[in-house]
């Protein structure tokens, strides 16, 4: 895309980049109150039965999954007009989704400056391996990317070490901003859920808030997921790297049915968040309707998203993913046996 087209793009998406406050203040109201209210109803049902209580508490994860993209706009700054109270709000659905605000402002700002870059993997993103990488690393190496990939660990073990190991501490060269805000967290955290245990009794607390957040969790990675894992997703070296391509042919429109789309806050129109991500999620779908380029975006369905649980590699030359079975033949190829067959000597071939 010549830099014209991509000036022009980003001229389209550009009104659509500004903050609603009326828009954010309703997106508050019917979000975090109605997750309380479900977390209370949870908490009634399960003196009924466990079985009342799982329905009430799947729908609370939607709705923690909703202030997520809330929490998430606000380390964009894109959620209210001024810094501070996007700071504010940021901090406090942080609390209410179990991520420190600043860590997770640094690490996710870091990931859209570097989304499909192949020299600059590492960082707020999902472990990718080319083809090559995979063929030539160690078996060590090789099980190691097997066992990350494998979808019980990505979305059953992933939420649990997000949400009680990595959000939980700084990294070493966090700067003190960083440093304090992850120790607010943490100390609020402490205090609420003391509170909540004291009110509600351990096995109760640990029953309806170990669904709701294990729930939202696996939800989160997900859509962060199948929002960068498709077939023809765009991934390319350092050199030849494009912000632009990297957001609409890197990131999916993932379409889906209006509830669902109301409860993940619009986050399926990633290719137009990638683009801008000064765009509050409650303007992404009128830019991706008003901006024809942003429809030649890689379009995904609820259906057809379980088709990417198979992608494992990137194939840099062919610009796809293909799956382990694959590249299976590669590695038989590079397997040490090969080298262990009694070569024929010169008299031998006389």
């Amino acid at each position: 895309m010549s830099k014209e087209k991509t000036r022009r793009l980003h001229q389209e998406v550009a009104p659509y980049a500004k903050s609603d406050t009326r828009k954010s203040v309703l997106q508050l109201l019917n979000t975090i109150p109605p997750l309380l209210i479900l977390w209370y109803v949870s908490y009634e049902a399960l003196k009924i039965s466990v079985w009342l209580m799982i329905p009430f508490a799947l729908i609370a994860a939607g709705f923690v999954v909703r202030t997520f993209i809330i929490f998430h706009d606000c380390t964009h700054g894109s959620f209210l007009k001024g810094r501070k109270a996007n700071d504010i709000v940021g901090t406090i659905t942080g609390v209410l989704t179990l991520f420190s605000y600043e860590k997770w402002k640094r690490e996710h700002a870091i990931h859209h400056a570097s989304s499909s870059n192949l020299d600059k993997r590492g960082v707020g993103d999902i472990w990718v391996m080319t083809v090559d990488e995979y063929v030539e690393a160690s078996k060590w190496k090789r099980l190691s990317y097997r066992f990350y990939r494998n979808p019980f660990v990505m979305f059953v073990l992933g939420p649990l070490y997000l949400v009680l190991i990595s959000s939980r501490f700084n990294r070493k060269d966090a700067r003190r901003k960083e440093k304090n805000n992850t120790y607010l967290t943490n100390i609020v955290l402490v205090i609420l859920y003391a509170g909540m245990i004291s009110l509600t009794g351990w096995q109760s607390f640990v029953i309806i808030q170990g669904t709701i957040m294990f729930v939202a969790g696996s939800l989160g990675i997900w859509l962060f997921y199948i929002q960068h894992t498709f077939e023809d997703s765009y991934f390319e070296e350092e050199s030849e790297w494009d912000y632009v391509k990297a957001a609409v042919e890197g990131s999916s429109y993932y379409k889906l049915p209006r509830v669902l789309q109301w409860v993940t806050g619009n986050i399926g129109f990633h290719h137009v968040h990638h683009l801008s991500p000064r765009v509050p999620n409650y303007h992404l779908e009128e830019a991706h309707n008003s901006t024809p380029p942003l429809h030649r975006a890689t379009t995904i369905t609820l259906k057809s998203s379980f088709e990417s649980l198979k992608y494992k590699l990137y194939q840099p030359e062919k610009m796809e993913f293909i799956t382990f079975a694959e590249v299976k033949h590669l590695l038989q190829k590079t397997s040490p046996k090969i080298d262990l067959k009694p070569k024929k000597t010169s008299l031998e071939n006389k």
